[in-house]
This record gives C-alpha cells, sequence and structure tokens, in this order.
C-alpha cells in the first residue's frame, strides 16, 4: 500500500493571497524571512486579509536562509505565548520550512528536534492549529510538501524532516510574489525544482499518481526555467506551478541522493565563509547522479522516457545515449543559469570561478564524513542505486573536481 497527500487547499494564480479573507478562526500567526515580502507589500496584504477574516495578528519575522534549530526554538516559543489557530509562513522555503518545525514544536512543545528528524515519526499534528504556506520562490514547493530542512549549526548539518503530518493544509501559489525574485534566486530555485522532479520519476517509490505530475514538471521547466531567468515574467508565472508540481511528485515519491549530497555539503563549510546554496548543489550534482544510477537498468529506461517527453533526443536512440543527451542538457542549463559545475570552482557568491570557496585539502579531510552522513539521510533509501560509502565518496570527488563519473 501507497499513500497519497497533499493540501486540502490549493489557491493558485494571481491575486490567490486574497484567499486568506475567507479562513476561520481567532488568531493567526504569520511566520516570515527577511524584508522581501514587507518590501514587496505582501506581508501587509497577508496581515490584513487575515484581519478581514476577523482574526488577531501576530508576526514572527527573521527567519535567516537556512534556517536553524534555534530560530526553531524561538519561533515554537512564540506561539506558545501567543497560541495561535492559524499559522501563515509566508515567503521562500525557509520561512515555510521553519514554520512547519515550529508547528510540531508549539503542538508538542517536550518534542526534541532529534524527535522531529525521525522519518514518518511526528505524531498528529492540528489539535492547536492548521497551517497555511505561501510560497513565494518557484523551487522548493515547501508549500505543498512533507518535508522541512533545518540547519544544525553546531554540526554543519542539514537534516530532513518527513512526514504527512507537515503537509499544509492549505497551499497559496500566487506567481505575483514570485515576480519579485532576484535573478540569481530564479535559477537556484528553478534547478531545485528540476531535481525534485527528475528525482521523484526515478525514485523506487514512483507510482502512477507522481509521475505525471513528475513529467509535466520537467516539460514546463524545460520550456519555461532560462526565460524566466531572462526576466519573461509569463515564463517566471508558469514556473511558479511547475515547481508546485515537482513538489506534489516528490512529496509523494521521495528523493534520492542527490538531495542527500546536497543536504550534507550545504553547510558543510560554513566556517570557510559560505555555504554551497541547497539548488546549486542540487543543479551541480545532478548530471553525476544521473550518470551513477543509470547503471541500474530500471532508472535508465525511465531517464529515456524523461528524455523523450523533453525532446532532447532522438526518440529511437539507446537509452545510453538519451542518458548522456540529459546530461548534456542539463550542464547546457546550468551554464545558461551561471551555475558552476563543480565545488571546486564554486564561488563563495554561488557564481562560477578559477578557484571556489573550498579548499582542497579541507573537502578531502572532509570527505569521509560527509558520505556517511550522506548515505544516512531520509532521502538516500528512494534512490534507484544504494550506494556504499566508498561509492559515494567517489561521486563527491567527481562532484568536487567536475569529473566523469564511471562506476
Amino acid at each position: 500500500m501507497a499513500r497519497f497527500t497533499l493540501p486540502r487547499d490549493i489557491y493558485h494564480g494571481k491575486g490567490a493571497l486574497e484567499a486568506l479573507k475567507d479562513f476561520k478562526g481567532k488568531k493567526a500567526m504569520i511566520c516570515v524571512g527577511g524584508g522581501s515580502m514587507k518590501r514587496f507589500g505582501f506581508l501587509d496584504k497577508a496581515e490584513s486579509y487575515l484581519k478581514e477574516a476577523g482574526m488577531e495578528v501576530e508576526i514572527f519575522d527573521g527567519i535567516e536562509p537556512d534556517p536553524s534549530v534555534e530560530t526553531v526554538m524561538k519561533g515554537a516559543d512564540a506561539m506558545l505565548k501567543f497560541e495561535p489557530d492559524w499559522i501563515v509562513a509566508i515567503g521562500g522555503g525557509s520561512p515555510i520550512d521553519a514554520a512547519k518545525a515550529m508547528w510540531i514544536k508549539y503542538e508538542y512543545p517536550d518534542c526534541t528536534f532529534e524527535d522531529m528528524c525521525k522519518v514518518f515519526g511526528i505524531p498528529e499534528l492540528r489539535k492547536k492549529a492548521h497551517f497555511c504556506a505561501v510560497s513565494s520562490t518557484s523551487g522548493t514547493a515547501t508549500e505543498v510538501t512533507a518535508f522541512s530542512i533545518i540547519t544544525d549549526y553546531s554540526k554543519g548539518i542539514k537534516y530532513p524532516i518527513a512526514d504527512f503530518e507537515i503537509t499544509p493544509d492549505v497551499a497559496i501559489v500566487d506567481p505575483e510574489l514570485a515576480e519579485t525574485m532576484p535573478k540569481k534566486l530564479v535559477a537556484h530555485t528553478g534547478m531545485d525544482a528540476m531535481t525534485h522532479a527528475v528525482e521523484a520519476y526515478v525514485s523506487t517509490a514512483n507510482s502512477d499518481y507522481t509521475d505525471p505530475l513528475a513529467i509535466h514538471a520537467i516539460e514546463m521547466i524545460r520550456n519555461d526555467l532560462v526565460a524566466s531567468y531572462n526576466g519573461d515574467m509569463a515564463a517566471r508565472d508558469r514556473m511558479h506551478n511547475a515547481q508546485c508540481l515537482a513538489g506534489m511528485a516528490f512529496s509523494n515519491a521521495l528523493l534520492g541522493i542527490v538531495h542527500s549530497m546536497a543536504h550534507k555539503t550545504g553547510a558543510a563549510f560554513a566556517d570557510y565563509g559560505a555555504h554551497i546554496i541547497h539548488g546549486a548543489a542540487n543543479a551541480m550534482y545532478l548530471p553525476k547522479v544521473i550518470a551513477f544510477n543509470a547503471k541500474d537498468e530500471t532508472a535508465k529506461k525511465r531517464y529515456g522516457v524523461i528524455v523523450d517527453y523533453m525532446g532532447i533526443a532522438d526518440e529511437n536512440a539507446s537509452d545510453d545515449d538519451k542518458v548522456s543527451a540529459l546530461i548534456a542538457y542539463l550542464r547546457k542549463m546550468n551554464d545558461d543559469l551561471n551555475i558552476p559545475h563543480g565545488i571546486g570552482t564554486y564561488g563563495a557568491d554561488s557564481y562560477p570561478t578559477e578557484k571556489g570557496f573550498v579548499p582542497e585539502e579541507v573537502f578531502l579531510e572532509r570527505l569521509h564524513d560527509i558520505a556517511v552522513n550522506a548515505i544516512a539521510d531520509a532521502c538516500t533509501g528512494s534512490n534507484p542505486r544504494q550506494p556504499s560509502v566508498e561509492e559515494m565518496e567517489k561521486l563527491l570527488k567527481c562532484c568536487y573536481y567536475d569529473t566523469e563519473v564511471d562506476f
């Protein structure tokens, strides 16, 4: 038996934020990140709509990118004091992910962060509050997923929280919010969405319910991501839908080792002054993982189907040739989006550079531990080919030096 779970309601299209007017409740806490939602007026609109619905509103702001365990605990404390019956998270993946974890702690104050990280082990929520997610970026799709990513900075590790309990009750997918994204964010979130869709399609947990969502998302991203990056706002609007479809797919089909590796390398070199941004990490690692997974015959055939739908190779080509075409296409997309091909050339600003911010000797020194942590990641179990620690180390080296995967 398998399960397919989505938010009860998804409001989409321009002006969808107005759905907040019709919410029923007494108190709402809005969780938000830095200044962009305030700057562009969306925070004020959300607050106004909720007040129009008759609610008392409190704002918890300042949620940082790659939110920390400490921020989660601070937000949960604020919720325990205010006692909202609606939690409304607005912004990119970070405030929504953080608010999901706060929600768990709010409903179960004795729950530790370690408890939250037990895969599909969260107790029943909605005893105190319902959850609405309003996405402003076109990539994480956390507004429709059963996942949250929280960083433990003391360990330099990003942990995925995975449980259908944290799937939002309501998702608002309003493209007007996404039109405010800066160019770099368009690139990184877009490749995050592409990775979600590709990994969901080849995942061992794929199904007839997830495959159409994944494939259509891939087609849309192929058509619209680079145009969105280059300022086409109609393409930007379509990308906001595409990433949501990819999220619906992966929330139910799960992911693979591209995400395992991205989670475990993202904050691993923070002491050298930067993170490897999640979407950029996915973009760099995806071609390498496709080459690795394609040694599995079932995965190879499914990559071939992706290529057929994308229309980037002759339908009569061999599956091996189709895999090569997919890898080449994704690498060209990274070039078009100004994303590096490997950690060794990943600059602290995320742009390609001759010498990246992660020194080779530091990478090699931490390689084994990163590989062990990546294999233990919640996303590894549904990858079509299970790597050994030695293979994960080799794969990570390929991702550092941008060398071919031939094992």
